[in-house]
Parts: C-alpha cells; sequence; structure tokens
C-alpha cells in the first residue's frame, strides 16, 4: 500500500510558514504500515493544484492533502479536487447548518465567504469537523482515494487520529506497521562511516538509510511487519550487525543527545566535569547545562577571564597575546578548570576564535583527569553552525569515549 501527502499553501512555497504537517501525517502512517513515497508542497493555484492530485491518485492508493480549505478566495482545495476527478461542487446544507451552529457557539456571525466551506465534490463522503469551520471529504476512483483536511495542525491532527487513521485501517484491513531504530553516531562523517556496511544498505526489510546532521551522522533501520513484536525481530539482528561493525562510533538511538549520555555516564560513575572554551561562542557549557537528566553532573564553565587564585593567568595571556593557541595551551586550561570548580574532569577547547572565520585557524581540545591529561589530535575552528557542530560533537565524545574506556581517536 502507498500513500502520498500534499500540503497546500503559498505560504509554504515562501517559507513563512514551516510544513510540519506533512512529517506529522508521515509519522502517524507508520503506525498503519503505509509506505509514504512521494511529498508534495504546491501554491493556492486551482490548475497546479489539480496537475498534481491527478498525479498522485493514479499511482498511490491513498493521498492526504492538508489546507485550502478556508473562506477565502485563494483556498482551492475544494475546486482542484472536484477538477482532478471530474466532479462538479455541490452545497451541502447539512454542512451548512453545522458551520453556522459552530460560529453561534462562540457568539460571533457567519458571514456569506464561509458558505464556500459547505461546498464538496459530489459524491464525496463528508468528514465533519467538530473542532473548525473547515469540513473535510473524502473522494474515492477505482480504488483510489483522496481525503482532505485542513491546514490548520490542531484542526487536522485532531481529525487524523479520530476519524481517518481508523478509515484507512477499516478501508483497507491494514494491521502492519512500520517501525524505524535510529543510531546516532559521531566523530565520523558520513561517507567515511558508509564504507562499513554498504552491503547492508541493499537491504529490503529492514532497511538501513544514513542521514548526516551538523557533528553527526544517524543511520535508521527500519522494517515493515504485521506487528511490533516481528518488527522488532527483523530490527534486532541488523542493529547488532551494525554495533559490531561501528559500534565505538555509536554514542545513542532513537531520543538519545551526546551531552545526556555523557552526564548519565559521568551520574553513573559518580564524576563532575567543568568546562573551559574560546571558540564555541559558550555553545559547549550551554549544550551540556541543558541536560537536566543527571542534574549536577556538571558543574559549570570557566569564564575567560576568571581571576581565582591566578589559575589561569599564564594560559589567558598567551591566549590573548600570541597569534596561535596551542596543545599546551588547552591542557593548562584543563587542569585549571578542575582546580578552580573542584571538578574531577576538566574539558577545554581553546583557539584563536578571532581569526578562526579568517584562516581556519586550529582548535585544541585537552581533558585533564586524575590520571592526566588526554588530548585527541586539534580540529579546525570551524566557524557557522555546521562547522561548530563538529567541534563541539568531538569534544564531548571525547569526554564519552574516555568513560567508556575507549580509544580517543
Amino acid at each position: 500500500m502507498q500513500a502520498e501527502v500534499v500540503a497546500i499553501g503559498t505560504e509554504l512555497l515562501l517559507g513563512e510558514i514551516i510544513d510540519t504537517n506533512s512529517s506529522w501525517i508521515a509519522q502517524q502512517l507508520t503506525t498503519l504500515g503505509l509506505n509514504l513515497y512521494y511529498t508534495h508542497t504546491v501554491g493556492d493555484n486551482v490548475a497546479r493544484i489539480s496537475e498534481v492530485l491527478r498525479t498522485c491518485v493514479v499511482r498511490s492508493d491513498v493521498v492526504i492533502t492538508t489546507g485550502g480549505l478556508g473562506p477565502t478566495v485563494d483556498d482551492w482545495t475544494r475546486e482542484a479536487a472536484a477538477d482532478a476527478f471530474g466532479r462538479s461542487l455541490e452545497l451541502d446544507e447539512d454542512l451548512l447548518d453545522e458551520i453556522a451552529a459552530f460560529f453561534k457557539r462562540r457568539g460571533r456571525v457567519m458571514t456569506d465567504n464561509n458558505r464556500k466551506q459547505a461546498l464538496v465534490p459530489a459524491g464525496s463522503q463528508v468528514i465533519h469537523n467538530p473542532v473548525g469551520t473547515a469540513p473535510c471529504f473524502l473522494l474515492e476512483k477505482d480504488g483510489h482515494i483522496l481525503i482532505s483536511l485542513p491546514g490548520v495542525p490542531f484542526e487536522m491532527k485532531h481529525l487524523m487520529q479520530t476519524q481517518v487513521l481508523p478509515l484507512l485501517r477499516e478501508r483497507f484491513h491494514l494491521r502492519g506497521i512500520i517501525k524505524s531504530r535510529v543510531l546516532h553516531t559521531c566523530s565520523i562523517g558520513e561517507s567515511a562511516l558508509s564504507h562499513y556496511f554498504t552491503d547492508l544498505m541493499g537491504s529490503a526489510n529492514p532497511t538501513v538509510g544514513t542521514a548526516a546532521h551538523s557533528g553527526q551522522t544517524d543511520i535508521r533501520i527500519t522494517a515493515k511487519a504485521e506487528s511490533e513484536a516481528q518488527v522488532n525481530q527483523l530490527i534486532a539482528p541488523m542493529e547488532r550487525e551494525l554495533r559490531a561493525r561501528i559500534g565505538r562510533w555509536i554514542y545513542g538511538v532513537d531520543a538519545d543527545t551526546l551531552p545526556g549520555i555523557v552526564c548519565g555516564l559521568l551520574h553513573e560513575q559518580h564524576l563532575t566535569l567543568g568546562t573551559y572554551e574560546t571558540v564555541c561562542a559558550g555553545q559547549l557549557g550551554s549544550w551540556l547545562a541543558q541536560e537536566t537528566a543527571a542534574p549536577g553532573c556538571y558543574l559549570g564553565s570557566v569564564a575567560f577571564t576568571h581571576p581565582i587564585n591566578g589559575l589561569l593567568t599564564d594560559p589567558l595571556e598567551a591566549l590573548r597575546t600570541t597569534p596561535e593557541s596551542s596543545q599546551e595551551e588547552a591542557d593548562q586550561a584543563a587542569n585549571a578548570v578542575r582546580q578552580i570548580l573542584h571538578s574531577d574532569l576538566g574539558l577545554a577547547v581553546t583557539g584563536r576564535s578571532e581569526q578562526a572565520a579568517a584562516d581556519d585557524s586550529p582548535a585544541y581540545i585537552a581533558l585533564s583527569t586524575p590520571t592526566g591529561v588526554k588530548r585527541i589530535a586539534p580540529r579546525r575552528a570551524r566557524t557557522g553552525p555546521n562547522g561548530r557542530g563538529w567541534l563541539l560533537h568531538n569534544a564531548v565524545d571525547m569526554v564519552r569515549r574516555y568513560l567508556l574506556q575507549l580509544p580517543l581517536e
């Protein structure tokens, strides 16, 4: 069974509103075992909407649209759906009464343009909307169905959960589910990582795919079966195989975050961590501080100009006056963090932040521990969200590897 989603609205194409409806609907369709092969965004133009719908209903069993069911002159979904199915629009008097009653319950007067919302393509099945003024409808042709829903997320979600999902399950006798397991990796790029399991990416069920993000690469294992237990049985051996090949780079799964994993390990081992940074614009400390599942493990960040006991005087003076930073300065800063904050571990990321944008100068990472300073090879102090994301992940992953007694590189 195949499905498609069509999001309608010029505001989506202009970037004025982000389309969250399509992704949410996609998540719901997996609970039915429906394969979603295409999503579309089309503006408020009746001819273009109609063209997209005609294509969709030929190749897919289920097409779901969101948006374009309002009362204004640029809401064209009804007209486009009628045109795509070769139908005319008809005024449903019962729907008109429902809309009028909706306004009356709220002490408002229904204007004439709201009559448009009571128009539905001839022969369609009405889907009543108790939480809004946009009645919806279902059209069917040669076993293929089109369901048009409101673009307002609250209304759309209510109708999907209470009416559309049960309707689809019953209409197509859907008993299967689609489920994904996402493995999160860091400290290695997507191309280098996928080299280890290229052969597995040809698997049909479960499928294996990658998605690169700022600082990390996700591996998604997706399976389809008749029950959750069967899906889990398909996913488990694939996950074991992937862990056997790339386990040292996997830091977590699904909703796990790298700071969350690290703070959890600190909590388990009764350890604390402090940080010092000059090239991450405060994001290293902020990232760790957001983790609340294991409070008290992250003690905070030492400021660039911290005066306590003069512990940072020499490294800070060097950072201010020399054109280049060094690994030695990072080592000294990491040691000073432990002394100032009385933490078990001190993580320092240093570099010449004012030069990073100009010459992509190196950043140095050091971890001070009770048994000495650990370090990894210098990274580039890259600016921008993506470059800084890699630097942040490299630094925090160094702590994870130390706590798990894994190789640091």
